[in-house]
This record gives structure tokens, C-alpha cells and sequence, in this order.
């Protein structure tokens, strides 16, 4: 048997990209996290004068065109133009080259929720109206969910492991954590891993406002707030994050950047209900404990949890019961915040927006605060950081993400040290 295993290797974090409702650029995102900015305001991208739902978090005066030629544009659904935005800013973040890289060792693992509904809303309206044949030959690689995680290799001359996770509202996360073990274990040497997301249309907004999942709120400062005892539903936003994994002597060996180390992952199912978390908290924590073990660290190591944080009344419930049970009583002293308050919730997309946040945080040692918080829930009695960020020594953070059809994944960032 020996030889067989390989040894696991240590993951570092050498590229970061973003573009959201806060901001076209990773910079602008985590300077509207500090700057405590609201992403959310009345929806613009459509007449939701007959919704109950009037505020969304939108890409702000966001211009294809800014980005894309015309032609190439109108042959990319707003999901893959966000992947691709956030993926270039990543890519030559890390300063990976072809001179300096294998690119047949540089992976893709990019994750979507729903991939390209604003493509499937436009067709099937002009299947009904126009009929079958006006249907566009580039209705199905703008619409299918892979598209994002295809565009990217192409654009950027990727010819590693391609992968497209869809678990709903986890699918950054489980993205990210994958591509970790993938290089861990020595498949690959990079990956350009996230999550993107643009699900804001007529059909979007309405299959989520009639299951009741979306906040009706009349003013945009009270819509999503997470942990609030007011809170009753989620703000949908839209945008992408990626991060640039990178085997640690791969990044050595080019001199890479370095923001900080990926150290664990941890993933599970409740096998509960299709919409609905498992009330006792039991998948979410159970995903966090094997994160933990996979980390090798005690719950006490942890500073800092960026929580899913929906703002819907089970979401918070629940994960709350979840922190509870997987990090004991170190959930009396550990900080956990919700930057939904901020970026709304970009389902598939908000575990890579909020990895991006984390490592920001990390190299900045500032804790997001939860923003728009103001009456307590005796039932949500985490320390919340409520309203203003923190400075504070963050040397272990942990994201979490949970997905309807029960998918919860939970993964830890540590602060570099060579």
C-alpha cells in the first residue's frame, strides 16, 4: 500500500473577484461592508407594481456593455457576464499565467442556483407570442447552469476539471469546498471556484414572493434583517464571487500573493423537507462539526462565523440552534453576523460572495457587522455584532451556507502564516 495516498496538501486563497449589489468590484464590496452600505432598494428591473415585493438588491447601473462587445453580450445571460466579471477580476488578481502555470491543472469549479432564468423567462415568453421557430439557437447555453463555469474556462484558457455544483442556495459554498479537497488531495494545482447568480425577472420574484419566502416590507431598511424578531423573509440580490484556490508551494514557488488559508470544509443533508430547514438545527450544525474535524481545530479556535443569515423567521431560528450544537459553548463567545443586510441574498452566489468577505475580513481583521438590526429575538441570542463592524484579532473564520432540498455546507478560512 505504500505510495497509494497522496499527502494533503495545504490551500491558499491567491485571487479574489467580485461584483454585487454594494459594489462592480471586490474593492467596492468590502469597502460597502465597512461603509455599512444598503444594497437593497426598489426593484428596477422590471414593473413589480403588481408584487408585493418591492425592493431586490440589484447590480447598481450595471451596463453590459461596459464589460462585453455587443455581439458577445447578447450571447451571455446576465449569470455567466457576472461569472465572467468577477473570474477575470480573480484570475488576474492572482497573477496566474501561462508562463508561470499549467493551465491544463487549472480547475473551474463555478456554482449557479437556477443559472439563466432571465434567458428562460424571455424564450418561453416568444415561444408563446411568436411560436417555436423564433425561439433563439442560444436559448440552452445561455439558460443551462454550467454556462458560467464554461464561459469562464474559455475566456480565461482554463483546461482543468470543470465543475457546475447546483444545491440551491449552497452551491458557492459546496463550489469552494470541493475545489479545496480537489487540490488538498492533489488533482489540481489551481481552481477558480464561486458562484454567480442572476435570478431577479418577473418569474423569478413570483415563484419566491407566492411561497412566501421574500420580505414584504415597505421600507428597504427593514427588508432583510437578519436575526431581527421583525424579520419575514429574504431580499433576492444578484451578482457573482470567485476565489482563486491555489496549492500553497504552487503559490510559493511564483511568488503569489497570499490572502489567506483554506483549512476545512464540512457538508450535509437534513433530509427533511424540500423548502424548509430541519427545525432542530441537526444538518447545519453536522456540516459545521465536519468541518471542524476536517480543519483539525477545536470550536473554541473559532472567532468569527459569517452566518447564512436569510432573514426569513426559520432560516435564523434554526442555523441559531445549528451554531449552538456544533460549537457548544464556545457559541456563547464566538462573533456571527449576516451580511445579507447588506447584498440581499444571491442565493447559488451568496456563499461566494460572502468566502470573498471573510477573506477580506481576515486580511483587514475587521468583523461585518449585521446590519439594520434593531429589535432582539430572544431566540436568536448569538453575539450578533449588531449594526457596526468590529475590529477585532480574527485568526479562524467559518462561513455557512444552506440550501433548499436541505443542503448545508459550512466552510474555514485561517489567517495566513508561512
Amino acid at each position: 500500500m505504500k505510495g497509494k495516498f497522496k499527502m494533503e496538501k495545504r490551500v491558499v486563497i491567491t485571487g479574489i473577484g467580485a461584483i454585487s449589489p454594494i459594489g462592480k468590484n471586490c474593492d467596492e464590496t468590502w469597502a460597502g461592508i465597512k461603509n455599512k452600505q444598503c444594497g437593497i432598494n426598489e426593484i428596477s428591473l422590471f414593473d413589480a407594481s403588481n408584487f408585493k415585493t418591492k425592493f431586490d438588491a440589484e447590480v447598481k447601473n450595471y451596463n453590459p456593455l461596459e464589460y462585453f462587445e455587443a455581439k458577445e453580450a447578447k450571447r451571455l445571460d446576465r449569470v455567466s457576464q457576472f461569472a465572467l466579471i468577477a473570474a477575470k477580476e480573480a484570475f488576474e488578481d492572482s497573477k496566474i499565467t501561462s508562463e508561470n502555470t499549467n493551465l491544463e491543472r487549472v480547475g473551474i469549479f463555478i456554482g449557479s442556483g437556477i443559472g439563466g432564468l432571465i434567458t428562460i423567462e424571455n424564450q418561453c415568453e416568444i415561444n408563446v407570442e411568436k411560436g417555436n421557430r423564433r425561439v433563439s439557437p442560444m436559448f440552452i447555453p445561455m439558460a443551462i447552469s454550467n454556462m458560467p463555469a464554461g464561459n469562464v474556462a474559455i475566456a480565461l484558457g482554463l483546461k482543468g476539471e470543470s465543475m457546475s455544483i447546483v444545491t440551491a442556495c449552497s452551491s458557492a459554498t459546496h463550489s469552494i469546498g470541493e475545489a479545496y479537497k480537489t487540490i488538498k488531495h492533489g488533482y489540481e494545482d489551481v481552481i477558480v471556484c464561486g458562484g454567480c447568480e442572476a435570478s431577479i425577472c418577473e418569474v423569478g420574484i413570483a415563484g419566491f414572493e407566492n411561497m412566501k419566502a421574500l420580505s414584504s416590507a415597505e421600507d428597504k431598511n427593514r427588508a432583510s434583517i437578519p436575526f431581527d424578531k421583525e424579520r419575514s423573509g429574504f431580499v433576492m440580490g444578484e451578482g457573482a464571487g470567485i476565489l482563486v484556490l491555489e496549492e500553497l508551494e504552487h503559490a510559493r514557488k511564483r511568488g503569489a500573493k497570499i490572502y489567506a488559508e483554506v483549512i476545512g470544509f464540512g457538508a450535509s443533508t437534513d433530509a427533511y423537507h424540500i423548502t424548509s430547514p430541519d427545525p432542530e438545527g441537526n444538518g447545519g450544525a453536522k456540516a459545521m462539526v465536519r468541518a471542524i474535524e476536517d480543519a483539525k481545530i477545536k470550536p473554541e479556535d473559532i472567532d468569527y462565523i459569517n452566518a447564512h443569515g436569510t432573514s426569513t423567521h426559520l432560516n435564523d431560528l434554526t442555523e441559531t440552534l445549528a451554531i449552538k450544537k456544533a460549537l457548544g459553548e464556545a457559541s456563547k463567545t464566538v462573533k456571527v453576523s449576516s451580511t445579507k443586510g447588506n447584498t440581499g441574498h444571491l442565493l447559488g452566489a451568496a456563499g461566494a460572495i460572502e468566502a470573498v468577505i471573510c477573506t477580506k475580513a481576515i486580511q483587514e481583521q475587521i468583523i461585518p457587522p449585521t446590519l439594520n438590526y434593531k429589535v432582539k429575538d430572544e431566540e436568536c441570542d448569538l453575539d450578533i455584532v449588531p449594526n457596526e463592524p468590529q475590529k477585532e484579532n480574527l485568526d479562524i473564520v467559518m462561513s455557512n451556507s444552506l440550501g433548499f432540498g436541505g443542503h448545508n455546507g459550512s466552510i474555514i478560512f485561517k489567517k495566513y502564516v508561512d
